[in-house]
């Protein structure tokens, strides 16, 4: 599974290979990982030693203190970016957005209705997609103003599938 982590300005591509082997930014490093009890983690990366202390922040946030300094890291698995991405990338909090297909698939579901108000992070539409289903949420409060989907039919990447306003 690939995660992309952004620390500040940075960011580092991880691919996690098994329980002993990742790639970091296309270098490939032999590691041990050991979780003595919950937020103290020990990592053995090339040969070296770190411990870090790890505490979920909102969101995709963690908080991470290495080595005495603390850093805020957004970590992201690779099918989340791009679902972020193709809904926009930023929650807009005025004006109209449309939910657009992030990748070919079909339609499950389609939780809401027209007229129906919706906050952050409500459901609006479950698209399966390589056998997984994915859970397309709303990234701001609104009111759905248009459905262009329903159960059962295919659409194609990029296709409108549900209008907020």
């Amino acid at each position: 599974m690939k995660y992309i982590a952004s620390v500040h300005d940075r960011t580092f591509t991880i691919e996690i290979h098994d329980d002993n082997t990742i790639t970091v930014d296309g270098r490939t490093y032999p590691v041990d990982f050991l979780n003595p009890n919950g937020e103290v983690y020990s990592l053995l990366i090339g040969g070296q030693s770190y411990e870090a202390y790890l505490q979920p922040g909102e969101g995709d946030i963690w908080q991470v203190l290495l080595r005495g300094m603390l850093y805020e890291v957004r970590v992201e698995d690779e099918r989340e970016k791009r679902l972020r991405a193709s809904a926009g990338g930023g929650t807009v909090s005025v004006g109209e957005f449309s939910l657009k297909a992030p990748m070919p698939g079909l339609v499950v579901a389609v939780p809401v209705t027209e007229g129906q108000t919706v906050k952050k992070g409500d459901k609006l539409v479950i698209l399966e997609s390589m056998k997984m289903q994915n859970e397309l949420k709303s990234p701001r409060a609104g009111t759905v103003t248009r459905i262009n989907v329903s159960a059962g039919q295919s659409v194609e990447q990029n296709q409108v599938m549900v209008t907020l306003a």
